[in-house]
């Protein structure tokens, strides 16, 4: 059966904006403020990469789980050093406008526990709602594969609140630039994972890229805002920072490692993560000393 054009509308649309939005310059200069276009671009191209996850099947649709792990362990390497980051920009924040009694260090703290309580309690909503009917878009199916959806999207909005916070504060040209980058990463797993519960079931390439970069708009739409407040608000980005890094940190340690070692081993896991951990922190530097330079 071939797609709807709006399938096809919708993947130019998606096009269409990521030229119309690109920043000048693309990356913002060492010690210059972050625009909103910045920070939207870039929260804009976490979400396009989620369709990348797609690409490997259209080789096969039936890619080994051993595969699907060795992405996931990939992936959760890179928001460990992201959560990282976070957190160290949150404990060592310093801005002359931060007139907050708590310091840094007790802020961050604070988000992020709050942060590890939000991915918690949401991870309980969604089992307690497993069973939930999801209206009669072919049955059984097509429930888990909205499940999914539903599970992605949820993710995203943290994911974006945590690109927007990043941007923020003295060195928000090379955090956000950074973080952005290992969430585009971590989202190419996440698209996979979608990929392969929808194209057995009879989807498309194309629909299933759409479907997957939809699951990620709340990274660009939240992004905004969550820089916006952080702008205004300097006391409270160690909070935000902690949050975003606290939520990172449980999704990647216990969703995708834990994944991950199911699928495709504990050795395997281990070496995979651990690898990407540590090259994604080499990049961070690097991408730290260009900015500086």
């Amino acid at each position: 059966m071939p797609d709807s054009p709006y399938v096809y509308g919708g993947i130019v649309a998606l096009a269409l904006i990521s030229y119309i939005t690109i920043p000048t310059p693309f990356q913002p200069h060492h010690g210059e403020e972050p625009s909103i276009q910045h920070v939207f671009y870039y929260g804009w191209l976490t979400a396009i990469s989620t369709g990348f996850g797609v690409l490997p099947l259209m080789l096969t649709k039936n890619l080994a789980e051993y595969w699907v792990g060795i992405s996931n362990a990939a992936a959760a390497g890179m928001m460990i050093a992201a959560s990282y980051s976070l957190v160290t920009e949150g404990c060592n924040f310093d801005d002359p406008h931060d007139t907050a009694e708590l310091d840094s260090y007790t802020r961050t703290g604070i988000g992020a526990v709050i942060g590890l309580i939000f991915i918690r309690i949401t991870e309980k909503f969604l089992s307690s709602h497993e069973e939930l009917s999801i209206g009669s878009l072919g049955g059984a199916d097509a429930k888990r594969a909205l499940l999914i959806f539903f599970v992605m999207t949820l993710h995203s909005f943290s994911e974006g609140v945590g690109i927007g916070v990043s941007f923020g504060g003295s060195h928000g040209s090379e955090l956000g630039v950074f973080i952005s980058a290992s969430l585009a990463v971590h989202n190419i797993p996440e698209g996979l994972a979608m990929a392969v519960t929808l194209l057995p079931r009879g989807t498309s390439i194309p629909e299933a890229f759409l479907w997957a970069v939809l699951s990620s708009i709340p990274q660009p739409l939240m992004a905004v805002p969550a820089y916006e407040f952080v702008h205004h608000f300097i006391p409270v980005l160690p909070v935000g920072l902690g949050f975003a890094g606290g939520a990172m940190a449980w999704v990647a340690l216990f969703e995708l490692l834990k994944e991950a070692i199911e699928e495709a081993g504990l050795a395997t896991t281990a070496v995979v993560s651990s690898c990407s951990l540590f090259t994604m922190h080499y990049v961070q530097e690097l991408i730290d000393v260009g900015a500086r330079s």
